[in-house]
């Protein structure tokens, strides 16, 4: 299950996302103890920085059944001081040597700033740096978060004051809140980063109270744009992870909407090295990483790999353009009748949103117009008893 990633050696690929679950030295402590194999300190600015967080500050998207599947928050950085944090780390750091400790870090645009904290945190024991050029929420209005990671010439200014005043790894945390986060990240490059963490929360307004007109999450009956996570950002966090790997020869650790080790092996498939949770970790506890260890070292003993390093990229020449992918008009809906209950779902969306090529006869059941379908597979997906196939 070792990895590396920005030159260090994790135990295992499974990292603490910058987020509640590592607000302070006993939390990363304690999920150390339970086998994770690294994390990232919620995010540390200067104090004369002012934060004062509102109440409340989350608010969740259910799917149908319940379950969470997006999640806002309206959070900020630690209101922590610096020196707390960097007596953290180094008793983190003394106790727990064989784990990767990272601190994330933010700033305006200061030049003195950046290079003070990031000077200080080395001293102190941090294994590498995460600059955070993507938090999209109350930052940006003070000219930080988002607001530098939008920006590229200011992306690679930055990264080159932290990188000439430190020896240890540089990773720049990227926000996909921008046109082509290819551009910011060679910015990044520029500046001499040494590896990359994507992506950050997606910019959102979660929804609105129908009764009382007022968005989410509510304070005092105001609310604002915050950061959305959770499983729904996972095909955005792919997409950036995926162009990266495509585009730029460091290292990625990818994050967004991973709660299981499959969401965690698509990443690294993608090519990530290491992933971070945060979201999962709010919703189920420290104690997932069982979970997460135990079924990436079946699934790496299933398909006879020998090191979740095997993973990395492996997918990545499956990736191309749309010109690229092979046009086959011959391939149309295909009904497993052993499967089929007639329920006439599929009838009615192919009629409304397809091609009409699919009738339900009384004393032949489903029926294909295979001159009429078009392949485009809507009928699989809502089939409930997954009887229709394309082939």
């Amino acid at each position: 299950m070792s990895v590396k990633y920005c030159g260090l050696t994790f135990p295992n690929p499974f990292l603490l996302a910058s987020a509640p679950p590592a607000a302070n030295g006993e939390m990363i402590e304690r999920a150390f103890s339970l086998g994770w194999g690294g994390a990232v300190t919620k995010t540390l600015k200067p104090d004369h920085m002012e934060i004062v967080d509102v109440r409340p500050r989350f608010a969740v998207w259910r799917d149908h059944a319940g379950k969470v599947a997006g999640f806002e928050n309206i959070e900020l950085t630690t209101k922590r001081s610096f020196a707390v944090w960097c007596s953290e780390i180094t008793a983190i750091k003394q106790k727990y040597p064989d784990r990767i400790l990272i601190a994330s870090i933010m700033a305006e645009v200061t030049r003195s700033d950046w290079r003070e904290m990031a000077k200080a945190l080395e001293a102190a024991g941090a294994d590498a740096l995460e600059l955070n050029f993507s938090c999209p929420h109350g930052m940006p209005e003070k000219g930080a978060g988002a607001a530098i990671g939008q920006v590229a010439d200011i992306t690679e200014m930055i990264t080159v004051w932290v990188k000439t005043a430190v020896d240890i790894p540089v990773i720049v945390k990227l926000t996909p809140n921008v046109t082509s986060v290819v551009d910011i990240a060679k910015a990044a490059v520029r500046g001499g980063a040494d590896g990359f963490a994507a992506i950050n929360t997606v910019q959102c307004l979660l929804g609105v109270d129908l009764e009382t007109f007022v968005p989410q999450p509510a304070v005092y009956d105001y609310s604002t744009f915050g950061g959305y996570s959770g499983l729904a950002v996972r095909p955005i966090g792919l997409r950036v992870v995926a162009q990266l790997a495509q585009n730029i020869s460091l290292p990625v650790s990818g994050i967004g909407g991973i709660a299981t080790w499959e969401h965690a092996a698509e990443y690294m498939l993608l090519g990530a090295s290491t992933v971070q949770l945060g979201t999962a970790v709010m919703l189920q506890g420290y104690g997932i990483i069982d979970d997460l260890i135990s079924g990436m070292t079946e699934y790496l003993r299933r398909k006879k790999l020998s090191s979740v390093r095997a993973l990395v990229g492996k997918s990545l020449d499956r990736l191309t353009d749309f010109a690229g992918l092979k046009k086959d008009n011959t391939l149309i809906a295909q009904i497993d009748k052993s499967l089929c209950v007639h329920c006439g779902l599929c009838v009615g969306i192919c009629r409304d949103s397809g091609y009409s090529a699919l009738t339900l006869k009384a004393d032949e059941g489903l029926q294909i117009d295979g001159g009429s379908c078009d392949g485009c597979s809507l009928c699989t997906i809502i089939c409930p008893q997954k009887a229709i196939s394309i082939a």
